[in-house]
C-alpha cells in the first residue's frame, strides 16, 4: 500500500481545484456551457476585447483553459498544462487591469490568482497521486518546465502585446473621431 504524505494531497486539491475551475471556464467558451457563450459569442466578446480574429482567440483560450485545466487535474503533461492555462489567464489579466486589482471592481485579481496558481503547479510538479507519477513523469521531465513556460511566456506576450496596441489604436482612433466632430 502507497502511503501519501500532505504535499501529495495537498497537490491534488490544488490540481482538482484548479483544473476543475479552468475547465468550466473553457466550457463556457467552447461549447456554451454553464451560461458561456460558445465559440460564436466568445468569438464576438474577444473581438470587442482586442483579441482578433474573434473565434480562433476565443478557440485558443478555450483549449488552453479546458485542456490545461483537464490534465493539471489529472496531474498529466503538468509542465504544458500549468504553463498554458497561465497564458490564458495572464491574456485575461490583461483585459481585466484597466479596472484596477480587485474582482469586485472587475479587476485582475482572479485572473491573476489562476495564472499564478497553474504555473506554480507547473514548476512544482503534480505529486505523487498523478498521471504523470503512474507513467514514469514521461511528459514531466524537469527540462519541460523552463521550455514549456518559456514557449508560452514568448506566445503570450506576443498575442497580449498585439491586443494592447489594438486597444490602444481604437481608443486613440476614437478620440481623434470625437474632435474632428
Amino acid at each position: 500500500m502507497t502511503c501519501y504524505d500532505r504535499r501529495d494531497l495537498g497537490l491534488l486539491l490544488l490540481r482538482l481545484g484548479t483544473g476543475g475551475v479552468l475547465v468550466a471556464h473553457g466550457a463556457q467558451k467552447l461549447f456554451g456551457w454553464f451560461g458561456g457563450g460558445g465559440i460564436e459569442g466568445t468569438g464576438l466578446a474577444m473581438e470587442a476585447m482586442g483579441y482578433t480574429p474573434g473565434k480562433a482567440s476565443a478557440t485558443a483560450a478555450g483549449l488552453a483553459e479546458a485542456g490545461g485545466g483537464t490534465l493539471l487535474a489529472l496531474g498529466l503533461a503538468t509542465p504544458a498544462a500549468g504553463a498554458a492555462a497561465a497564458g490564458a489567464m495572464v491574456g485575461a489579466s490583461a483585459v481585466h487591469a484597466p479596472s484596477g486589482f480587485f474582482a469586485q471592481s472587475g479587476g485582475y485579481e482572479y485572473a491573476a490568482s489562476l495564472a499564478l496558481t497553474a504555473a506554480g503547479l507547473a514548476v512544482t510538479g503534480p505529486g505523487r497521486i498523478s498521471l504523470d507519477h503512474a507513467l514514469g513523469h514521461a511528459v514531466n521531465r524537469s527540462w519541460m518546465v523552463p521550455a514549456a513556460l518559456a514557449v508560452t511566456g514568448a506566445v503570450t506576450a506576443v498575442v497580449v502585446g498585439a491586443r494592447n496596441r489594438r486597444v490602444r489604436q481604437a481608443a486613440q482612433d476614437d478620440q481623434e473621431s470625437l474632435f474632428e466632430e
